[in-house]
């Protein structure tokens, strides 16, 4: 097939509904882009069962030791990188459990490596430096479904028996068939043709957050609606943890902040009085 008229079906790449944007008043920019994020949510909630279905089959593999993976390219490789970097100081949990990989390695988080994301056989070299495990679960995460990245990636960990999902913005594209859990959420085209940083790249976002804090919360890492483990690595969060032990014990602040200081952490106030 010619790759040029293959691209030029992908919704990714689809023309935006709207013309002339550099014409356009800020205020009608600002419209029209509200207006297109606000077809995020809806796109999502389509996909619900399929994130089920991966939350559910990750809960069973940490319980036996597994890992979650994330990796990308570009956006896609960041905000995999981000969740994951979010989860030790959010749930108390030591880094390692969630990693997230980008192509180009960490200096693509902020500069973009030129065809990093076009070596095929580099995913697997990325996460052999952790001693994958059938156990681990990959989650390859691209807007277009095509990143060869990812999708050597996902050959490679399937045939290391890996679990594998795929988070992409067309359906039916390549990483969709190929992984073990297809989440494809469709957004339409872009409000700048092709800029998959926008809704393409919050309704990633957005499935991440899904799936990091609906793990996190299966695997008893919040009590009630608080994030009891939290690491206190500022005032910000020592304050917090104070009023969640003022609120679960019926102490006063002066004792709560004793207690919170006597055990490090709000889990252990709570559970030792």
């Amino acid at each position: 097939m010619d790759k040029k008229k293959n691209t030029e079906k992908l919704i990714t790449e689809s023309s935006s509904d709207y013309q002339g944007l550099e014409k356009m008043e800020v205020m009608d920019l600002l419209r029209n882009i509200n207006n297109e994020d606000a077809k995020v949510h809806k796109a999502i909630r389509e996909v619900l069962p399929q994130i089920e279905k991966l939350i559910t089959l990750l809960v069973e593999r940490f319980k036996m030791g597994g890992r979650l993976f994330y990796i990308g390219a570009g956006t896609s490789g960041r905000l995999g990188v981000l969740d994951a970097s979010e989860i030790p100081p959010t749930f108390g949990v030591p880094p390692g459990h969630i990693i997230g990989l980008i192509a180009g390695g960490d200096g693509a988080l902020r500069t973009a490596v030129e065809f990093a994301e076009d070596d095929i056989s580099q995913a697997w070299k990325d996460l052999e430096k952790f001693t994958p495990t059938p156990n681990d679960t990959l989650v390859g995460i691209a807007a277009s479904g095509t990143t060869r990245y990812v999708l050597g990636g996902i050959t490679d960990a399937k045939a290391h028996g890996l679990l594998t999902a795929g988070i992409t913005n067309n359906p039916g594209s390549p990483l969709a068939q190929l992984a073990d859990v297809a989440i494809e959420i469709n957004v339409g085209p872009e409000f700048v043709t092709g800029s998959t940083r926008m809704k393409s790249g919050t309704s990633q976002k957005m499935v991440l957050n899904m799936i990091s804090t609906s793990l996190m919360i299966k695997l008893g890492r919040v009590k009630g609606n608080k994030m009891v483990d939290m690491q206190l690595t500022n005032t910000k969060l020592v304050n917090r943890g104070t009023r969640m032990i003022m609120d679960e014990l019926d102490v006063p602040k002066e004792e709560a902040e004793l207690l919170l200081k006597k055990h490090g952490s709000v889990r252990k106030a709570i559970q030792r009085n």
